[in-house]
């Protein structure tokens, strides 16, 4: 295991971290010797459209996957329109290799429902929801336990802290469906319909929930809130590039010695977050790495010094997403880690539309042909023709994303895909396995 040099250490910049490791970091009493609640009453003497003004200064952008600027996402709510307006926190972490938000919410939960009341007070919205995937149970207990103890001390409920604002809060769990982190299937899900996406236009800010106007924002965006009120715009630029403002929980899985979260200013690169975690494990070399989770095109061993903010990772040619670093070696195999991707977007796919569900569906099929040695050099056109056909076709993301793989590891390891197809690469999967592939 590697020692990180002082120069890397100090791009460490525990900014939502920085209370994780605090005895009972979630209880509300830690919270409040700790700074917690001090942006709220100082949000709160503000005027909404302040706040809205302030974040858009501040540069942040969503930290769901997308990166849209948060505050012109909340200047999009109109405004004297006569109906209610939500605030609705994606709590639905489910792409595989993310795991950010929900550490966040079991060791700090506060920070979120803090967030939550300052944004819900800036875009003049009185009731919030959070959506957690169903299979968080134990975030969601924390965070049932917060939103109580926020109701108890007055940040909820009526007229918080003698403000005259109102709001509710309430945390809601979903049944576990990848679809529903898609902002409008999870809207869908929220009203009690199955969770499939809407057709847009119209959008969220002005027909969301209950066809009212709403914001839609991840946990991370939403928890940064309360630091940026507190520290100001220009201390939150002062991390980050000029148009990736702030810092990111990066999480890091894999072929790594220490895997886990690790909270830097963005713009940082793998190599140094490999130096973090304390190198490659013993006997790897890295070969291949998801930027952002199974949904982002792969990136190889030659973009190590790659800035990873949202310009820099678009300029490598794949996205930033939900920060997921996924890093595997020159003993693991593109083709089989992308037949497993699959499997799961496959598996999560709604069913709305042709594209999606009967692309993947196919894919999974070639795929297994492939690896279980049966695969033809047209195996390998067909998939990049039911990519074509997805990616821009699908009703939603979820099969965009599910292309990204099998294109980006085409790409770069088109020798691997022939290895099995010619025979030099044994079978990895049995003809038991390979029954429904043709």
């Amino acid at each position: 295991m590697t020692t990180p040099r002082p120069e890397t250490l100090a791009k460490l910049t525990p900014v939502l971290t920085k209370r994780w490791l605090s005895p009972d970091a979630w209880r509300i009493g830690t919270y409040e010797k700790l700074d917690g609640y001090a942006a709220l009453r100082k949000a709160l003497k503000a005027h909404p459209d302040d706040l809205i003004q302030l974040i858009k200064d501040s540069g942040l952008r969503g930290r769901g996957g997308a990166g849209f600027p948060t505050g012109l996402k909340w200047g999009f709510i109109p405004q004297g329109d006569g109906k209610p307006h939500y605030l609705v926190v994606n709590a639905d972490e489910g792409e595989p290799g993310t795991c950010k938000d929900l550490p966040l919410m079991t060791h700090d939960p506060h920070s979120l429902v803090e967030g939550v009341i300052i944004a819900s007070y800036a875009i003049r919205a009185n009731r919030a929801y959070i959506y957690i995937r169903g299979e968080a149970v134990h975030a969601a207990r924390r965070l049932r336990n917060a939103v109580q103890e926020a109701y108890a001390k007055g940040y909820l409920g009526r007229n918080i802290q003698g403000s005259g604002f109102d709001l509710d809060l309430v945390v809601h769990s979903g049944a576990g469906a990848y679809i529903c982190g898609e902002e409008t299937a999870l809207l869908d899900s929220l009203e009690g319909f199955r969770g499939q996406p809407r057709l847009r236009p119209p959008f969220p800010a002005t027909h969301g929930l209950y066809a009212s106007p709403t914001v839609v924002n991840n946990v991370g965006t939403i928890a940064s809130v309360p630091y940026i009120v507190l520290g100001g715009a220009d201390w939150w630029k002062t991390m980050g590039t000029e148009k990736s403002s702030g810092p990111m929980i990066y999480s890091l899985s894999g072929r790594i010695a220490n895997p886990g979260q690790f909270e830097c200013s963005m713009g940082i690169t793998l190599r140094e977050l490999i130096e973090l975690a304390g190198g490659m494990q013993p006997g790897h070399n890295l070969r291949f790495w998801t930027p952002g989770g199974s949904s982002t095109p792969l990136l190889t061993a030659e973009h190590l010094d790659v800035p990873l903010d949202f310009e820099g990772v678009a300029a490598a040619g794949s996205i930033l997403g939900t920060t997921a670093t996924q890093i595997f070696s020159d003993q693991d195999c593109p083709v089989y880690a992308t037949y497993r991707w699959l499997e799961f977007y496959h598996h999560e796919s709604c069913g709305k539309c042709t594209p999606c569900r009967e692309g993947n569906y196919w894919m999974v099929r070639v795929y297994r042909r492939i690896l279980a040695g049966q695969g033809t050099h047209e195996d390998l056109d067909t998939l990049l023709d039911t990519c074509d056909n997805i990616l821009g076709r699908s009703f939603c993301g979820l099969g965009d994303g599910a292309t990204s793989s099998v294109t980006s590891s085409l790409k770069y390891f088109k020798q691997d895909y022939l290895d099995y197809i010619e025979g030099r690469t044994a079978p990895k999967l049995s003809d038991k396995q390979l029954v429904g592939a043709h």
